[in-house]
């Protein structure tokens, strides 16, 4: 005789309507029309949308100058000599040809750098740029110690490879004067890394803080001394740096580096004119076939001036209404053959 198998009453779900799923539930049934109807509405507004935000990134005025060329003798010059301490600085200038006005931004733009490696990406220590644990370097291979064994502040890939070029625009006022144009080193960087992801430790003095410490290996000055102009910008909180740290999805990438300073004569935005970049050429980009870049860049209502939104809201609507007008096709053939039959 075939003994039935015995079941553990006590291990089935409780006789609740949850438990048993007989919550009463609502299902959709949609006319051929009502859908139709959020298909053409949801391409319209997409394609709209699209256009709006594509004839908006076009009124932006922009300049983008390539300095790769023109610097890197200056930076060959000091590797062959290995006179690492020697500046390397040069001066490109160029024409303005028409007014930029509003807000101006100044951006660095990289190209064939990629900050999407997963080893680069993970080359970093959360522990020390939330300022919770400043000795932490666990997780920053190779970047963890100096020479001498001593903890690097910050450490990881990210943090080694800073960019570290420093830009200073000039305008020609007349023949024989130049005067630098006011730019502010403060919002720059997302309110989420400047206010939340990235902290400093908690004392007044953070220099005895990270006492004890190594900058790292291709830093001129420790976190501590970023910006002497501004001592509330200095340690992990430099909006330079937080800026940095988020990685570009992409190889070629641009990254705000200043913020146009509107008073004097530029109240209005940046005037017509001859101007010039007074570059310390630090970065090295030619080991890895790379090139650098300043864009000048007025702002629009949606911030920047790039197409990639416009063109995803625009190629996103001509799906939708060609998906519209195909499900229509098939609806109206559907009724027809349904009419010949009858």
């Amino acid at each position: 005789m075939k003994m039935l198998p015995v079941y553990d009453l006590s291990r089935l779900p409780e006789n609740t309507a949850l438990k048993q799923q007989t919550l009463p539930a609502h299902r959709l049934n949609l006319s051929a029309s009502a859908v139709l109807s959020i298909f053409f509405a949801t391409g319209g507004f997409c394609l709209s949308m699209g256009i709006i935000l594509l004839l908006s990134a076009k009124s932006t005025k922009k300049i983008e100058i390539n300095y790769t060329k023109i610097c890197v003798n200056c930076y060959k010059l000091r590797e062959d000599s290995s006179n690492f301490d020697k500046e390397c600085n040069c001066s490109v200038p160029f024409y303005l040809p028409e007014k930029m006005e509003g807000n101006v931004c100044m951006y660095y733009k990289l190209y064939g750098f990629y900050q999407n490696l997963y080893r680069y990406m993970l080359s970093r220590s959360n522990s020390q740029l939330l300022g919770k644990d400043i000795w932490d370097t666990q997780n920053c291979s190779p970047f963890q110690l100096s020479h001498n064994s001593t903890p690097i502040i910050p450490c990881g890939a990210i943090a080694n490879s800073i960019f570290n070029d420093t830009i200073i625009l000039s305008y020609n006022l007349n023949s024989s004067i130049d005067i630098e144009v006011p730019m502010l080193k403060s919002g720059l960087a997302w309110w989420t890394d400047k206010y939340i992801k990235f902290q400093n430790p908690r004392s007044t003095d953070l220099a005895s803080t990270f006492a004890g410490s190594a900058k790292p290996l291709h830093w001129a000055k420790p976190i501590y001394e970023l910006d002497p102009d501004d001592p509330g910008n200095n340690g992990f909180i430099n909006e330079d740096f937080i800026v940095w740290m988020r990685t570009a999805a992409f190889p070629t990438f641009k990254k705000l580096y200043r913020r146009l300073n509107r008073v004097g004569y530029f109240a209005e935005g940046l005037p017509a004119g001859n101007y010039s970049f007074n570059i310390s050429y630090n970065f090295p980009v030619t080991k890895f076939q790379g090139e650098k870049s300043v864009v000048l860049s007025t702002l629009t209502w949606i911030g920047g001036g790039g197409l990639f939104l416009g063109l995803t809201y625009t190629v996103t609507g001509a799906l939708t209404l060609l998906a519209s007008f195909a499900i229509l096709a098939i609806n109206l053939m559907l009724k027809r053959s349904k009419k010949y039959f009858l």
